[in-house]
């Protein structure tokens, strides 16, 4: 179980200081489909980057599994991030040079992967988000759609328990997206996806879960964690700091 806990980031800028999030705290549940939505500006991004161990929170906690991050050390958010995590980027974060299975390789490679195992992995999972035709093809040899499916590929490649999507359709025409998002929700019937958009009528369709965000306070939740959800994940007791 993945949980924040009042959760503050703030960016400096000479004298100007934004608070991009003040006091926010959730928890989120095994396998979901999480929508963060709000406004260019709300925090949304911040809050992606700080799950993803991308970015590091000021004040507060996030919590992986019932142990506090408050004490983590580079190499504890590198496991972190190699091994349960995994991103999708609207922009696709793809190596132009590499064909699309290296790309997916890469991913494995990081983790330690032996050779062997990368490219038989890479190759079911590129397969099973309908590229088995493209392997050797490089990213400007693909539509934007395919690009995002080999982005989606090489997230699920090392099997991580979450994946984070930025805004993942925001390239695609509204035909792609389509195809983008309903594999995405597949992906999240037997793990956690957390979806940061801007999009109400995307996340109305797909998600299970919406989360409205505004000047870095939490609005609303759609489905709050109940009390007694976070006494079983806790082993029959709430987590106390």
């Amino acid at each position: 179980m993945l949980e924040i806990k009042d959760i503050h980031k703030q960016y400096k800028t000479g004298d100007l200081v934004q608070n991009a999030l003040d006091g926010v705290s959730l928890s989120f549940r095994d396998n979901e489909f999480v929508a963060i939505l709000g406004p260019s500006g709300s925090g949304k991004t911040t809050l992606l980057n700080i799950i993803g161990g991308l970015d590091r929170y000021d004040s507060g906690d996030l919590i992986i599994d019932g142990v506090s991050t408050k004490k983590y050390k580079d190499r504890d958010w590198d496991a972190y991030r190699n091994h349960s995590i995994g991103f999708v980027f609207q922009s696709y974060n793809l190596i132009p040079h590499q064909t699309i299975l290296a790309n997916v390789e890469l991913a494995l490679t990081i983790s330690g992967v032996p050779k062997g195992e990368r490219r038989e992995r890479s190759v079911a999972m590129l397969e099973k988000v309908g590229l088995a035709d493209h392997l050797h093809k490089r990213p400007n040899q693909l539509s934007g759609g395919q690009m995002q499916r080999v982005s989606i590929a090489r997230a699920l490649v090392n099997n991580p328990q979450i994946v984070l999507a930025d805004e993942p359709t925001g390239a695609l025409d509204t035909q792609t997206g389509i195809q983008v998002m309903d594999l995405l929700k597949e992906v999240a019937n037997d793990r956690l996806v957390i979806m940061v958009t801007h999009n109400p009528e995307l996340a109305e369709q797909y998600a299970t879960r919406i989360v409205r965000v505004r000047d870095g306070k939490i609005l609303t939740d759609s489905r709050p964690l109940q009390a007694e959800e976070l006494r079983a994940a806790h082993g029959g007791r709430l987590y106390r700091k």
